[in-house]
């Protein structure tokens, strides 16, 4: 019931900026629990950062003050501003919707993925 369409990626150098965006139909994402994740090739999925249904956010080390995880609930709409990008952000980058909402345990939505090299 739920779809998440991913946008925004490309192509930028070494400190350059990007502005992921997310889009939701299909159901109440005001209330969802929503992360942005990114796989490289050959290398595990990694989650980049969580925003729960109030907004609030985390970020692992890799990621904590260079990216900026928000939420547009008016617009269904979850964005990921990526700053300073270093050559090691290189990724597919995904949005997911988490299953029951706090715990990230468990994401039963993901979208397509949009691309992001730095180069």
């Amino acid at each position: 019931h739920v779809q998440l369409v991913e946008s925004g990626g490309g192509s930028v150098e070494t400190g350059g900026s990007l502005r992921l965006s997310c889009a939701a139909s299909g159901g109440t994402y005001r209330t969802y629990c929503m992360a942005w994740f990114r796989q490289a090739p050959g290398e595990e999925r990694e989650g980049v950062a969580t925003i729960n249904n109030f907004g609030n956010t985390n970020y692992p080390d890799t990621v904590k003050g260079r990216f900026t995880g928000s939420r547009d609930n008016a617009k269904n709409t979850l964005y990921l501003q990526l700053n300073s990008l270093k050559i090691e952000d290189t990724a597919m980058y995904y949005c997911a919707k988490e299953l029951d909402g706090g715990n990230w345990v468990d994401f039963d939505y993901w979208g397509q993925g949009t691309q992001v090299t730095v180069s």
